[in-house]
């Protein structure tokens, strides 16, 4: 390997592509994608390496329906998994993703084992989880994307109603991805003010509703698939943050040992992103609340790692 950094991305579907996409155009290192289709990692990889000379990356592509290419990876992402199809829910995923988690963890964590996996499969908590547990890796090694892309689906939304850019706006969102996430208002900001002194607690509650539902309007609207583009561009931001050391403060689904008051799980909290990992995990105070939703969306993580035995 040269001076350039390696990543893996696991899982060559409109997530994984995406996510390939956008790391060259950061130019963030070379790309090894997997997949167990013959030829789509191979097509896509060849496809974004032609894309190159005209968006001015040198990164090489390469595409693979095995493992041998993924050694000495420094990160690992795995989208690999079976997408969400209207009406099913993240738990109808759970177990046929476990086993195709499980089985993809075990061979990267083997060819790389320095790697930091990037989890972005869903049910997203507990295959972070499920992931850490077959790595052997310590956890600060092992993340889960979901936090970004919720507080990005927030984002979007306050920058809508209030006519900003979104660039002014920054969201918090706590807990697991999925119904129970819990966003914070009081915490989010346009240009630094909290959103809860420029819009009306019923307009707040719409957005909140709108962001926690953020996945489903999308996979409504699709019909076959999910969304794509937001839980890429959401994952090569921790990528970059790692990558760059960037000791960026994101949300992401970390291990939880006795902060916020949850011991040996892995839920959505602020952390600081760098070159070793979860670097640290910052804790706020929260209100009786927001503690309290925290701790039902902790105990809904609790009850899927529990059905997988883990």
């Amino acid at each position: 390997m040269g001076a350039r950094a390696k990543l893996t991305v696991v899982g060559a579907g409109n997530v994984g592509a995406s996510v390939a996409q956008y790391a060259v155009e950061k130019e963030l290192g070379d790309v090894v994608l997997v997949d167990v289709l013959e030829g789509i990692p191979q097509g896509k990889a060849l496809d974004l390496a032609q894309a190159g000379p005209v968006h001015h990356y040198d990164s090489r592509l390469v595409g693979s329906n095995g493992y041998d290419e993924t050694a000495g990876s420094d990160i690992v992402v795995i989208t690999a998994g079976l997408a969400r199809k209207p009406g099913m829910t993240r738990d109808d995923l759970l177990f046929k993703n476990a086993e195709i988690v499980g089985a993809v963890v075990e061979q990267v964590a083997a060819k790389s084992p320095e790697a930091i996996l990037i989890l972005v499969t869903n049910p997203l908590d507990a295959m972070v989880q499920l992931a850490w547990q077959k790595s052997g890796f310590p956890p600060q090694r092992v993340v889960g994307m979901a936090g970004i892309l919720d507080s990005a689906r927030f984002r979007t939304f306050i920058a809508q109603e209030l006519a900003v850019s979104v660039e002014n706006v920054t969201a918090f969102v706590l807990g697991g991805h999925g119904d129970t996430m819990v966003p914070l208002p009081r915490y989010s900001t346009v240009a630094g003010i909290p959103i809860t002194d420029l819009l009306p607690a019923d307009r707040i509650e719409a957005l909140v509703k709108r962001t926690a539902n953020g996945g489903a309007e999308i996979v409504a609207l699709l019909k076959s698939g999910s969304a794509y583009y937001a839980p890429a561009a959401a994952t090569v931001e921790m990528v970059e943050a790692i990558l760059k050391d960037k000791k960026k403060i994101l949300p992401c689904a970390a291990y939880l040992d006795g902060q916020y008051g949850v011991k040996g799980l892995y839920v959505g909290v602020p952390v600081k992103l760098g070159r070793s990992g979860v670097e640290q995990i910052i804790e706020i105070k929260l209100t009786a609340e927001e503690q309290a939703a925290f701790q039902k969306s902790a105990g809904a993580v609790r009850e899927l790692v529990d059905k997988l035995k883990l």
